[in-house]
């Protein structure tokens, strides 16, 4: 990287550091000139940060041309006005800036030994398509950018170059935001969110285009939206009048839907715009004539961050028992499974259906009132059972072949003599992979999986496909969360953050959260020795066992609770 490369990063480094001090008083971004004020407030955050970078300098070298023109895509005002001026005027005219972001941690222009012809290598941290949709990468990711330079009235110009923007990690935690959009679970029961990431200053278009667009690919086939494919927006903004964001949409796709789907869709885009301090309500329109959305009672609300129980199952003297305001009580109608030596109990969070491993993690049971025991499956190890939609129960583990199988079980209105209705899958994307942890979801269409293949671990989110009666069909191609150590563990805290650790008796733990709405995980304090993890409601409600008894959360440290109960979990 060139010295004036290195200097320019210093000084936007110098800037960040205090627009981030006083990012709460103080609008807008200096990068150079005279700051000014949006002129399209209903936009977005009218408060949101905005870069003006610098114009085409006389005399600079095509190395410094490509490093200005890509500083410049931070200035995203105007339609890149002066990106733009970076640009011959045909490929000013051709080029899409909005098509992806790359955001790189470093970044090089390397020549290719062909006259006007260069490359932009990066070290990409992550890459935002269209739509918004964010793909983390690992340290050591290289991508190149081909740029073509020409001379116009004696000045380098780029005539070829591929849509979209690169721009530096700093840069872009400043300038963009993650904010959900929401779908349905397939019976329009709970609320799903699909987090995307989006300059601030542009978010209500933006969102309601991604909306529009449908889920991002992990979610395809787990959740369903009012929408129906093809529609789309009328006009290219949604202004937001009076705290009315005016959805403008393809008249006949609008006109044509049914009562419920209209106020389904009104409902997504309310959830949707929750986030945005200037959106009150939401109106729908066709070819901008307002369209009377009725609410007659027959659409329930979406439930939004399903909460658990508050009541945990764990494992008291070999029995199974119910932990809940650090007291133990038994479960009720439940039989004695002290001749088993379960471990790693779950419950079902809509019956009392529970289901644990025996003490070598081998075998799978279940159990209802009133019922004796049933073993489910047996492999050489099993991940900690999970209770999802309709009460299926869900484990991991090698099969007969070697190969990683997930496999879920309806255990629930089953009689004791009759078979267990089950279903295993093998996703191609967990192939030589060892699963060890697997968790549904709140809401139930999409699951936490931890996995491990030659001491490298992936912490990944995929998304549950049903068929029209609940049964599980198959698992989408996951999204991955960067992780800082190797857990082997992991509980969702809340609808968009889970909380992992890799367990150690004789060791001090440090657990962390972990975000679909953050590019970094957030550590806890360590404490000795902690083997198991369970999370309620929130960020609070995260526990933890060692020898020493179990453990709550409490602010940036550990309250000790109840001595005696090992491997507390909530419902699900």
């Amino acid at each position: 990287m060139s010295g004036r490369r290195q200097g320019a990063r210093g000084a936007l480094a110098t800037v960040l550091a205090v627009v981030l001090l006083f990012v709460a008083s103080c609008a807008q971004i200096p990068r150079s000139g005279p700051v000014g004020k949006s002129t399209d407030e209903s936009a977005g955050n009218p408060n949101a940060p905005v870069f003006f970078p610098v114009a085409p300098r006389t005399g600079s070298s095509p190395e410094a041309v490509i490093e200005d023109f890509y500083l410049a895509g931070s200035g995203y005002e105007d339609d890149y006005a002066v990106a733009r001026q970076y640009l011959t005027q045909a490929s000013s005219v051709a080029w899409k800036p909005d098509q992806r972001t790359l955001v790189f941690r470093s970044e090089q222009v390397v020549k290719t030994g062909v006259e006007g012809v260069f490359n932009y290598e990066l070290d990409v941290a992550y890459s935002v398509d269209a739509d918004g949709v964010a793909t983390q990468m690992p340290p050591g990711t290289k991508e190149s950018i081909p740029v073509t330079l020409v001379q116009v009235d004696g000045e380098w110009r780029i005539s070829k170059v591929p849509d979209g923007t690169a721009i530096a990690e700093e840069t872009f935690k400043v300038i963009y935001g993650a904010y959900p959009i929401y779908f349905y679970d397939p019976t329009f029961t709970y609320a799903v969110p699909d987090v995307r990431w989006f300059i601030k200053k542009k978010t209500v278009k933006s969102m309601t285009s991604a909306l529009l667009g449908g889920p991002a690919p992990y979610l395809k086939g787990a959740v369903v939206s009012a929408f129906p494919s093809g529609m789309k927006l009328a006009r290219e903004s949604v202004p937001v009048v009076s705290g009315a964001a005016q959805v403008d949409l393809s008249a006949k796709e609008l006109t044509e839907a049914s009562t419920e789907d209209r106020l389904r869709m009104q409902t997504q885009l309310a959830l949707t715009f929750r986030t945005q301090p200037d959106v009150i309500n939401v109106e729908l329109r066709a070819n901008q004539d307002l369209v009377r959305v009725e609410d007659k009672g027959s659409v329930l609300p979406p439930v939004q961050n399903r909460n658990v129980p508050a009541r945990q199952i764990a494992v008291s003297k070999s029995e199974l028992v119910r932990y809940e305001n650090n007291r133990i009580s038994p479960l009720p109608d439940m039989q004695s499974v002290a001749g088993l030596k379960p471990r790693s109990p779950a419950e079902s969070p809509v019956s009392q259906t529970v289901a644990f491993l025996d003490d070598s993690r081998s075998t799978l049971y279940s159990m209802v009132p009133g019922q004796s025991p049933r073993a489910l499956i047996t492999r050489s190890t099993l991940s900690h059972p999970s209770f999802g939609l309709h009460d299926w129960v869900w484990t991991a583990g090698p099969g007969a072949q070697g190969v990683t199988e997930l496999t879920a079980f309806r255990p629930t209105g089953v009689s004791q003599r009759a078979t267990v209705p089950s279903v295993t899958l093998t996703p191609s994307w967990l192939a030589g992979r060892t699963v060890k942890d697997f968790r549904v979801s709140r809401e139930g269409v999409r699951a936490l999986v931890i996995s491990e293949r030659n001491g490298s671990t992936r912490v990944q989110v995929t998304g549950l496909i049903r068929n029209a009666d609940g049964t599980p069909k198959e698992l989408t191609a996951p999204v991955t969360l960067q992780a800082s150590g190797s857990p082997n563990q992991g509980v969702w805290v809340n609808d968009t953050t889970v909380a992992v650790m890799k367990g150690a008796a004789n060791a001090n733990v440090t657990p962390e959260l972990l975000s679909l709405t953050s590019t970094q995980p957030q550590k806890l304090a360590p404490w000795p020795g902690l083997v198991a993890l369970s999370a309620g409601n929130g960020p609070e409600e995260i526990f933890a066992q060692s020898a020493d008894g179990i453990f709550q959360r409490l602010g940036n440290g550990w309250s000790p609770q109840l001595k005696g109960p090992t491997d507390p979990s909530f419902p699900g």
